[in-house]
């Protein structure tokens, strides 16, 4: 039987055996042969944060109270997988036995999809370009929410695979300069090869002084925050230019102490357009939804404008996740986006 991985606790992961499902009309089925995490949404789940604000009412959209703890449960990791189309469904077209396709999964051997979001893998593309058509989804989201133009300066804190996809795709919008903020050496390094005009590092800095002095002491036209850290958005704050936008994108446990909004957002008044890509409708309804951004995204992945080449790293083998999975939230400076492969 195939096997996958499970998080037990937020230190602990096992491999499980498990059944695949027979094949549905409109379903393939797709032996793996890559795969990667999404680190921070992932992290909601394995140390259980994301349970605690209860369960959201789209009819009220607000999170309801949960009411009481509940037991944790052994949660499924994994975000995207490239793979081999071993089985169609019936009705099933586009497709053929053989096809190398990405789509959504966690990390498991053998997958049965519906084909509604799968892409066929263009001959001799990247796996690690793929894997990060999610980061690019956000990346793109909140580029666009966040209204970048050409010549504009852009700030990016948090260089995880979607702050490292923000750098990309603000540089492909004309802006400049674009500069990546995060405490992790290897995720700097990374922002550079990704094109990066300056890096900075919060903690040998006071970021949102360094991005002034390096615009003119005027700011950032747009600053986008990816770290899901409550003192980088409070930097992002004061690096905004004077009715600058401040984008936050990602999705944080409750924040503590540490926002001030009495200080530069009081006098520099900056906009704050919280971004979710796969929220509809799009801020630009009709226009632009998130399958125009799909689209997008994917055209600009496989003509090599965008890369995940420096994103996905570490790669390890299937069997050894178990071990090296925790290490997203013990050995952050080892990791960007974890990925895997299959023997």
């Amino acid at each position: 039987m195939p096997r996958e991985l499970l998080s037990l606790s937020p230190g602990e992961m096992a491999l499980q055996e498990y059944e695949v499902p027979e094949i549905g009309e409109g379903q393939i089925q797709v032996q793996s042969t890559y795969a990667a995490a999404k680190h921070g949404t992932e992290m909601g789940a394995v140390k259980g944060y994301s349970r605690e604000r209860g369960r959201y009412d789209p009819e009220l959209q607000v999170f309801l109270e949960a009411g009481g703890s509940r037991e944790r449960q052994a949660a499924r990791v994994g975000n995207m997988f490239v793979g081999t189309v071993t089985a169609l469904g019936a009705g099933v077209e586009g497709f053929a036995e053989g096809d190398e396709v990405l789509s959504y999964g966690p990390f498991r051997e053998v997958h049965v999809i519906a084909t509604r979001r799968c892409w066929k893998m263009p001959e001799g593309f990247s796996w690690k370009s793929a894997v990060c058509l999610d980061p690019a989804d956000f990346a793109m989201g909140a580029v666009r929410d966040g209204q970048v133009r050409v010549g504009d300066a852009v700030a990016v804190f948090g260089m995880g695979a979607i702050g490292l996809m923000v750098v990309q795709v603000a540089k492909l919008s004309g802006a400049y300069p674009v500069i990546a903020v995060d405490p992790l050496g290897n995720r700097r390094q990374a922002a550079e090869v990704c094109g990066a005009d300056l890096t900075f590092d919060p903690t040998a800095c006071d970021a949102g002084v360094e991005v002034k002095k390096a615009t003119g002491n005027r700011g950032a036209d747009v600053a986008i925050d990816y770290s899901g850290n409550v003192h980088a958005l409070q930097a992002a704050i004061r690096a905004v230019a004077f009715g600058g936008n401040v984008v936050p994108g990602s999705a944080p446990a409750p924040y503590g102490a540490g926002l001030d909004f009495g200080a530069e957002a009081h006098f520099n008044r900056p906009n704050l357009i919280f971004s979710r890509a796969c929220s509809e409708p799009n801020r630009e309804h009709p226009r632009w939804d998130e399958k125009r951004i799909y689209a997008t995204c994917w055209r600009l992945l496989t003509e090599g404008k965008l890369t995940g080449e420096p994103i996905v790293t570490p790669v390890v083998g299937f069997e050894d996740l178990v071990t090296e999975y925790p290490k997203i939230a013990s050995h952050p400076e080892g990791n960007i986006k974890l990925g895997a492969f299959f023997r």
